[in-house]
């Protein structure tokens, strides 16, 4: 019963699953002016006597002339009566005043009507009564029959009608919701309109979708106007994203500014750059600090990272647990590690060679290194967990052998694993597409695979080549076929500068990646 004064209540889950709140009833802005029966000293416009908003404890006289007025006639005074009614809890009383209101004219009530059977769960009446007030003009009412129809019928051309009424008549929250309905139709020039109408109003996740818009058109002052816009009146998202675009500009410093600002909102990307910056710097405690901050919000990267410089500062038992934690998310490179950490800190060969086994099935090839090897014990020729940790094998091939598991089995292939640093450019790139992607409900494409496609290129081309001499160069050093490499080479190409083409599709993320495996499993290391 909590519709006034507590708050907005929630809509019935049965009757509108996809809706969240419903707003409270609204004052009187259509009112007419005062009916015969009015007491003159009860003014009729805004005020601590009239409005319940003001004065919801409505002493016996005050009560008793609005009754009075409102059977004499007066829709403002059967208004104001529902609304006091409402705020008390009667909300039957409120709907009794409202609906003769209503049908005298009132299209507050009329209004406040249309939210009281959405809130009750009668879908139709709801309608019913937000359409006779949209039809004289009030946008939210037009907003709210439009999301009625979105929601409970599905019907879309009637809800992008309303919406548009209730944005021309300068409904926010309409404007957005159209804008949406627009990309959904792949009207990215009417999406564009719509969220601009929006954003210029004050509506920070319509900025935020600029932004994106503006990056996958390679508009970059766009991208950087729109992002700021956002970022600065507090949407965290815009700050990471921006953050990411000028990292990928090559404006650290820029880019950590709004890490920062992105952070105070407890993002955790941003927390993870920021670990990362303080790692570049060798500020192993502030690392720590900002990649555990990352790490508790499940990232399985961060976990990894706050494990690997708890090591670095002679913490293993918070190397344990992140690494652990890592391992089991299916991390390779944490679960090598924390094999080593097993066996160095704790003598526990047999839990060590367990995450051996799960780091080399997923091509780790220090793990598969560490099974071949007679002996896997921690310390070995006076290594450490963290310099064997950073040590890969680089060869294709390993033989796997686990001693006492019986004769040596032949060498396998492993899947590819890729294990080098790519530059913080290309992986601000590959996180802005992963995000343009997925942002309005795109399958997701995983930043890793990204990541890869974008550093084997360049891992093969240094020094750096242009395209054409780029492929002609790799076509004379290597099998992969010159079609292939060109597939390659133009999905780099859109990652790294959006507009020519569309995102590529999680199949071709895949494809490319075999081309990109084949071209480096016969690199020199």
């Amino acid at each position: 019963m909590g519709w006034w004064p507590d708050g907005p209540e929630t809509v019935s889950t049965q009757a509108a699953p996809r809706s969240t709140a419903v707003p409270p009833p609204r004052g009187a802005r259509h009112g007419t002016g005062p009916g015969p029966g009015l007491d003159p000293g009860l003014d009729p416009g805004p005020g601590p006597a009239l409005d319940p908003a003001l004065d919801p404890a409505l002493d016996p006289d005050e009560e008793a002339a609005l009754r009075s007025a409102a059977h004499g006639g007066d829709t403002r005074a059967a208004h104001l009566l529902g609304r006091h009614c409402a705020r008390r809890g009667d909300r039957a009383a409120a709907r009794h005043w409202w609906e003769r209101a209503a049908t005298g004219g009132n299209m507050d009530s009329a209004y406040n009507l249309g939210l009281w059977h959405e809130t009750h769960g009668s879908p139709d009446d709801a309608a019913r009564w937000y359409e006779l007030a949209a039809d004289a003009g009030d946008a939210e009412a037009a907003a709210g029959l439009a999301r009625l129809l979105l929601e409970q019928r599905g019907d879309v051309p009637g809800a992008r009608r309303w919406f548009e009424a209730a944005a021309r008549g300068g409904c926010r929250s309409a404007a957005r919701r159209l804008a949406l309905i627009c990309e959904d139709a792949g009207e990215t020039r009417a999406a564009g309109e719509w969220h601009r109408r929006a954003a210029v109003a004050g509506d920070l996740a319509s900025a935020h979708d600029l932004g994106f818009i503006a990056y996958t058109r390679s508009e970059d002052d766009e991208t950087l106007r729109w992002w700021e816009l956002a970022a600065r009146g507090g949407h965290a998202d815009a700050a990471y994203h921006l953050g990411l675009f000028l990292r990928a500009d090559r404006d650290p410093e820029g880019a950590e500014a709004f890490y920062r600002l992105a952070a105070k909102s407890e993002h955790p990307g941003a927390a993870s750059q920021l670990g990362g910056i303080a790692l570049s710097r060798g500020d192993l405690r502030t690392a720590r600090a900002w990649f555990e901050r990352a790490a508790r919000a499940g990232r399985i990267d961060d976990q990894r990272m706050a494990g690997f410089v708890c090591v670095e500062l002679g913490d293993p038992r918070a190397a344990g647990h992140w690494l652990g934690r890592a391992a089991a998310g299916g991390d390779p490179e944490a679960a090598f590690t924390f094999g080593l950490l097993l066996i160095a800190e704790r003598g526990d060969v047999r839990g060590g060679r367990r995450w051996f086994r799960e780091a080399a099935r997923a091509g780790h090839r220090g793990a598969a290194a560490e099974l071949a090897s007679p002996t896997a014990e921690a310390g070995r020729h006076g290594e450490g967990i963290a310099s064997r940790a950073g040590r890969q094998d680089e060869g294709g091939r390993h033989a796997a052998k686990d001693p006492g598991a019986g004769p040596r089995r032949p060498a396998v292939v492993l899947p590819p694993f890729w294990d080098r640093p790519a530059s913080p450019e290309l992986v601000a790139r590959a996180e802005l597409t992963a995000a343009a992607v997925a942002r309005r409900g795109g399958t997701p494409l995983k930043v890793a695979d990204l990541t890869e496609i974008l550093g084997t290129w360049d891992l093969v081309t240094r020094p750096p080549r242009d395209r054409a001499g780029a492929l002609a160069w790799l076509a004379g050093r290597s099998d992969v076929p010159r079609d292939a490499l060109a597939y390659l080479a133009s999905v780099r190409d859109t990652l790294l500068r959006p507009g020519g083409a569309p995102w590529p599709t999680p199949a071709e993320v895949e494809r490319v990646l075999a081309v990109a495996r084949d071209l480096r499993s016969a690199w020199p290391p």
